[in-house]
């Protein structure tokens, strides 16, 4: 990981607080941009999430499909717990938190804003960060790359029914129409526009590709910050008003993390996958394509909405949480690896 990612915590902590004051100090501003939308699509946030998410969808290469046969036991469960697990137990305890046991600390007219944030969030299984995480936990590198080329596939088909079944349930209203534009504009249109880049990037050799991945890397990242920057600048009212909401909605998404890791970790073991499968497979399951659910949230709820504040909490807790999955992934390994000899081969 580049220092810029060890330190994303800090940098999100750090766009909260220039978020507010920004927005406390220079408020018509921020409405000028927020009056700037497009069928319900802010234009401003929408270029920034296309600049935040290509390059990352760069890095997946769709030939790489041709490999899931080589650890089905893994890719199995890993889409297993990505689409039949982790969307509902989030819901769930998205449910069972802030719509029952944190209700009477939140804002009454937002509560179910939050609960739609976070189904977003668990609605969408990491893509780039993932390959930091496999290769801090020394995971099979063409088990990462099929699994989350496979994912990726999946989640343009699977994203907006599983958002909308889950909506549905919690008796949110599900607007279709910018469901299946967010869909569009945020997972379909950047897929195409990234392997298009990658294509061309790649007929220059190897080297060009490399090159341009670490020159859009930092640009990425930037356009991450600038977009909590705006979103922080509409959420600054509420947020000095109830402080307490950041940390509230952080613990259904802690807990989510803790639960989707060891379940898709265990059930590698159970599977006799070996270790270097069982840890990038409950990275990828654990953690979150929160670029993603940040842009449905605003396409669907609004840049002052609790659903988009739910999904950049997810940002906030993303890597130092993660970085303990890693710890506890690579000091279990002996653990782990007891009784497994069997199958390690495959």
């Amino acid at each position: 990981m580049s220092l810029f990612e060890r330190g994303l915590t800090l940098w999100v902590a750090l766009c909260i607080v220039v978020g507010v004051l920004l927005g406390q100090w220079m408020p018509g501003p921020f409405q000028a941009l927020g009056r700037m939308e497009v069928a319900q699509v802010n234009i401003p946030v929408g270029l920034l999430i296309w600049v935040m998410i290509i390059p990352m969808l760069m890095k997946i290469d769709f030939s790489a499909m041709g490999q899931v046969g080589r650890h089905w036991r893994g890719i199995g469960i890993t889409l297993f717990v990505n689409w039949a697990v982790k969307p509902f137990s989030m819901a769930l305890l998205g449910w069972l938190f802030i719509g029952m046991l944190f209700r009477p600390w939140l804002p009454a007219g937002q509560i179910d804003s939050y609960i739609a944030g976070l189904i977003l969030l668990g609605a969408a299984p990491c893509t780039a960060m993932v390959f930091v995480w496999s290769n801090l936990t020394k995971g099979e590198p063409h088990f990462t790359l099929s699994q989350v080329a496979l994912n990726d596939a999946v989640m343009i088909f699977a994203f907006a029914p599983i958002v909308a079944l889950l909506l549905g349930l919690s008796a949110i209203v599900v607007p279709w129409e910018t469901l299946l534009l967010s869909v569009g504009l945020y997972i379909v249109v950047p897929v195409i526009i990234a392997q298009v880049l990658r294509k061309v990037l790649l007929a220059k050799g190897e080297a060009s590709f490399q090159a341009g991945l670490a020159w859009l890397g930092p640009v990425s990242m930037a356009a991450l910050l600038a977009t909590l920057v705006l979103l922080f600048g509409f959420q600054g009212e509420q947020i000095l008003a109830q402080p307490l909401i950041i940390v509230l909605l952080a613990v259904p998404i802690l807990i989510q993390v803790y639960f989707i890791a060891g379940l898709a970790y265990m059930m590698n073991r159970a599977a006799r996958e070996p270790h270097n499968i069982a840890g990038p497979s409950s990275m990828i399951g654990a953690s979150n394509f929160f670029e993603l659910a940040v842009a449905a949230a605003i396409s669907l709820f609004g840049l002052t909405s609790g659903a988009a504040l739910a999904t950049v909490v997810g940002v906030l807790v993303e890597v130092p949480v993660m970085l303990t999955l890693v710890a506890i992934v690579n000091r279990s390994k002996g653990w782990y690896e007891r009784r497994l000899a069997p199958r390690n081969e495959a």
